[in-house]
């Protein structure tokens, strides 16, 4: 592996469709690790491999390859950008140091777009842009990049313009190096550079003004050099964008068409370029196992093995880890700690990915990312690290499910082997989850929408070969508390032989809507009083308590319960007596102050001929519909509204009979609203 800095670990991001997988499989074949460039059309993608992401032309799940561009090595995960599969992005979002937007020419910045760029701001991750389909009837750089300015502050710093677009389209003007871009040869493999034409020239001009101007702001360097009139050398310009992309105050723009293989190589220079390597990222923060303090993990080879586990591709035979290395080195059957267990798991195998295949390598060192085999009890959101020195990072917080599906085997043989195929399906995507419902006792799997039901559904059979029957898709309902309450429960009882006794004091309360699903926490110190080991039994059946539901039986959300007092009594107290007593506050709270029932909103945005929208509009205002903004984008109009979960079922078969199979839309979900009492008096759940 080459050295830190020359390492980039870095996720492909955008809206679906904006052309991600295209993108990737360029820059796959120019690397020289593919012969030829897979096509979404044909099935071919080497990143996409999965049956169901070549037969439907998306990427599903998050996937990873190691690439060699000149002497540097690009970690690359590519990522979905369906709303529904929101958690590979967040998860490889989590892992990697620098990201690549993608934005379709044509549409702008679409909602996911403008999610996943929020969601790499929440993780502080440096970008670039590359506007993509340029080669596309209605494409529009100028738009695009204004729509970039327009949503996330003034940041676009273009370092590329298209020469011409839609039909015309025939590469780029580079405004750093004053030159024109051409592409040549089998798979436009060879770059040609030009001098610019005269009347290039004055569009240049402008460019590089303004690209000096945005620079110059924030570099008394160039400034000076731009006001004395004097030449700015090449070298400093680049050092400097790279040092305000890395400051997150620019995002170089690029442009280009992946299917048309125009862009790919220079957008690979601008990785290199522009994108941080892991010594440009500030060290880690973590928090010691022991005492809970914080700490920093640096990236430093030599240093303690500090790893992450962001992703797991189950199996019956050997789950296949995915790790982010971020300290220290990791060598083959070597033993490591799982901080949130405490056990020791031995890494037997260590792989280089590419997508779907794999090279055996002898250990992995800061800044790799890999995969691993061999690990126990291990799962997304652990910490591996040296057992003398207990460290973890943060774990990943998911989504809640918005919509459940009965799933049950057609034949009762296939019970056992249903039951494991789920548990595999919810090891690798953690907001999937199943449940057996209490009344029925029937399997009831759930996810984030239809089509991440659907899919997963599909491998069920799939892959797993199993027939099944499913249900209608229903709404996942929450529940909160209506009130503030504080119960304090004196739990005292005889089972068998043995005596059980404590008190606690726990206080509920509902927390506003627009924040985190769950905050649990506890007033009470653990030490001589109260041992360690009582005080978490507590802590983590409030939380327990809370998933397993309110009055009506749905999961709590946006509660904040804290577990004020433990009473111990030695002999008397244990795990079990303080568990039943937290049970207990729990259904006390419930009794004294009820709960209301949440249902879950989404964001949706509908684009169609203008001559379309009178009917999408009279079909979604009946189904509770809140219309936010219509507005006009190129030739045609989009619709922007809040509308309920519960009303959107089958909206996707509807809309193109509404738009004559011209309207398209993206749902996301936005929240949760009170379900209206004369709807939850007359509904079944």
């Amino acid at each position: 592996m080459p050295a830190l800095d020359k390492i980039r670990n870095i996720s492909i991001i955008a809206h679906i469709d904006a052309g991600k997988t295209s993108t990737t499989e360029g820059i796959l074949y120019y690397s020289g690790l593919t012969h030829r460039i897979g096509s979404i059309d044909d099935g071919t993608t080497v990143m996409d491999f999965l049956p169901e992401e070549r037969a439907r032309g998306i990427t599903i799940m998050a996937s990873a390859a190691t690439i060699p561009w000149r002497d540097y090595h690009f970690h690359l995960i590519d990522t979905p950008g369906h709303i529904d599969f929101t958690a590979e992005v967040e998860r490889s979002l989590r892992v990697i140091d620098g990201a690549v937007v993608i934005f379709s020419a044509v549409e702008g910045v679409e909602a996911q777009s403008e999610k996943v760029w929020r969601q790499a701001d929440g993780y502080g991750v440096p970008k670039i842009a590359f506007v993509n389909k340029m080669d596309r009837v209605g494409a529009s750089f100028e738009r695009t990049v204004g729509q970039i300015d327009e949503k996330f502050g003034k940041c676009a710093l273009p370092l590329q313009l298209p020469l011409g677009a839609e039909d015309t389209f025939e590469g780029m003007l580079d405004v750093l190096t004053k030159e024109q871009i051409h592409f040549t040869g089998e798979r436009n493999s060879e770059i040609l550079r030009e001098p610019l034409t005269a009347e290039q020239e004055t569009v240049w001009q402008e460019a590089y003004d303004r690209l000096i101007s945005i620079i110059s702001d924030d570099s008394d360097e160039v400034a000076e050099l731009y006001l004395s009139e004097e030449p700015i050398p090449l070298e400093l310009l680049k050092r400097e964008i790279r040092r305000l992309t890395l400051a997150r105050k620019v995002v170089p723009v690029f442009v280009g068409s992946a299917k048309k293989d125009m862009g790919v190589q220079p957008l690979c220079d601008g990785i290199i370029d522009y994108l941080p390597s892991p010594l440009d990222c500030a060290a880690r923060q973590a928090f010691l196992v022991k005492t809970g303090e914080t700490t920093e993990v640096a990236p430093s080879p030599n240093g303690d093995f500090t790893g992450f586990i962001f992703k797991v591709n189950a199996s019956k035979t050997a789950d296949l880890f995915f790790l982010r290395v971020y300290s220290g080195r990791l060598k083959t059957n070597a033993t490591v700690t799982n901080s949130r267990t405490g056990e020791k798991v031995r890494a037997r195998q260590i792989f280089r990915v590419y997508a779907k295949s794999t090279e055996l390598v002898d250990e992995a060192v800061t800044g790799d990312i890999v995969g691993i085999t061999g690990l126990k009890d291990c799962g997304i959101g652990d910490t591996l690290c040296d057992g003398k020195h207990p460290i973890a990072f943060d774990s990943i917080r998911f989504p809640e499910p918005v919509i459940s599906m009965v799933v049950e085997p057609k034949s009762i043989k296939d019970k056992d082997k249903l039951d494991e195929a789920l548990e595999m399906l919810c090891r690798e995507d953690q907001t999937l989850q199943k449940s057996i419902s209490e009344d029925t006792k029937q399997r009831i799997l759930s996810g984030m929408g239809e089509l991440h039901l659907e899919i997963n559904l599909k491998r069920l059979m799939d892959e797993f070969h199993l027939e099944i029957r499913c249900g209608e898709p229903r709404v996942a309902y929450r529940e909160t508390f209506q009130a503030r309450t504080t119960e304090h429960v004196l739990f005292d009882k005889v089972l068998g032989d043995v005596h059980l006794a404590t008190e606690v004091t726990v206080s509920f309360q509902p927390m506003d809507r627009s924040g985190e699903m769950f905050d649990v926490s506890n007033a009470v110190k653990p030490g001589a009083q109260v041992p360690r080991a009582i005080v978490q039994t507590g802590e983590r059946t409030l939380l327990d308590a809370l998933h397993t539901g309110g009055l009506s039986g749905y999961p709590l959300i946006f509660v904040k319960a804290v577990l004020e007092d433990i009473k111990y009594l030695p002999d008397l107290t244990t795990e079990g007596a303080v568990a039943g007593a937290v049970v207990q506050a729990m259904e006390d709270a419930l009794q004294h102050v009820g709960t209301v029932i949440l249902e879950p909103l989404m964001h949706l945005e509908v684009t169609a001929p203008e001559s379309c929208m009178g009917d999408i509009t009279m079909y979604l205002q009946p189904r509770r519909a809140i219309i936010r903004d219509m507005a006009t984008v190129g030739t045609v109009r989009k619709l922007v509204c809040e509308v309920p979960l519960a009303e959107m079922f089958g909206f996707g078969k509807a809309l193109p009979r509404l738009s004559g199979g011209r309207g398209s839309f993206t749902m996301e979900p936005s929240g949760y609203q009170e379900l209206p009492k004369n709807i939850a008096n007359t509904q079944s759940y």
